[in-house]
């Protein structure tokens, strides 16, 4: 590990116990803060997650804003009747064409809400607690050289307390290593739940699937520095396991959302760059048919770019 990567991990490398609720409502002054759920079928959990944060945060969280990305079951609803804005994805910016992804859903919730600061997490997390919020936002309201904070945390799965996280670890950290070294202390680089000041933000783009996660790291590297990166220990998060079909799904755009990085910073020449799109096999359910899945990325610009 670089020298400079050490350091970091000592300066910026905190945990929630360290961050009091009381103290935090302090130091909030008049920043703003929104907290940002992404949701698609998740009315499971959903509605506990807005419960909680406005039960107990509400003196820390100005908004609590859920992004709608096409539901078939009552995610929506459920949202809004525990307190939550909802917003439907493709309602926002409509002279946009729509593009697919968690990604998309996180870029679109720049232009509907207000808070200086913005806390992203992931709407299907069982036994929600607001520390996964609070801890967050310690470095941010605390120290205002800092611009984005990550969190880390144990991924329970199976009965095994630290068993999730796979593509993160086969996938996400050893092209981290290997092409972003002064990345390489980031315990958990996919995790859902970050948050970063508006400010910063909107001066990056947004990869709109499931490697929006790698490209704001690469990206706020980029704009503003390691230094200005910190990690807060959450202790633990759980939520439902994907199938390995899906979790396949996922590692093929964290390793097209790299190719992306790597060619924009002319780390590889655009020529030697494969086509932007991979397949993905399945055998059908009668056992005679392989079916083909398409996987490409799309990426929204910075929404400063964007007129008003």
């Amino acid at each position: 590990m670089l020298p400079e990567v050490r350091g970091w991990l000592r300066r910026r490398t905190s945990c929630v116990t360290d961050w009091p609720l009381g103290d935090l409502v302090a130091a909030k002054g008049t920043t703003t803060v929104s907290v940002v759920l992404p949701a698609r079928d998740e009315r499971e959990t959903v509605g506990e997650i807005v419960t909680v944060i406005r039960r107990e945060l509400g003196r820390l969280v100005d908004e609590v804003v859920v992004i709608d990305s096409r539901s078939t079951d009552d995610t929506a609803v459920v949202a809004a009747r525990a307190g939550a804005t909802v917003h439907a994805q493709d309602e926002i910016l409509p002279q946009l064409k729509p593009l697919d992804g968690k990604g998309e859903a996180l870029w679109k919730s720049l232009a509907v809400t207000s808070g200086d600061v913005l806390v992203f997490a992931d709407a299907d997390i069982r036994k929600f607690h607001p520390s996964l919020v609070f801890g967050l936002l310690g470095p941010l309201l605390t120290d205002p050289s800092v611009v984005y904070t990550k969190a880390c945390y144990d991924r329970p799965l199976n009965g095994s307390s630290n068993g999730g996280g796979r593509v993160t670890e086969l996938v996400a950290r050893p092209l981290i290593n290997l092409h972003w070294p002064r990345l390489a202390g980031f315990v958990q680089p996919l995790a859902g739940e970050y948050a970063g000041r508006r400010s910063a933000l909107e001066r990056v783009p947004f990869l709109t699937g499931y490697g929006v996660e790698l490209g704001l790291l690469i990206d706020l590297l980029e704009l503003a520095g390691l230094d200005a990166f910190a990690q807060v220990d959450l202790g633990s998060r759980e939520h439902a396991p994907q199938s390995t079909e899906a979790l396949g799904g996922m590692a093929s755009q964290i390793m097209l959302a790299a190719w992306s990085r790597l060619e924009r910073q002319g780390k590889i020449e655009a020529c030697h760059v494969p086509s932007l799109r991979l397949a993905q096999f399945r055998r059908a359910a009668d056992g005679h048919d392989v079916l083909l899945t398409d996987i490409g990325i799309a990426e929204r610009p910075p929404m400063i770019t964007m007129a008003a």
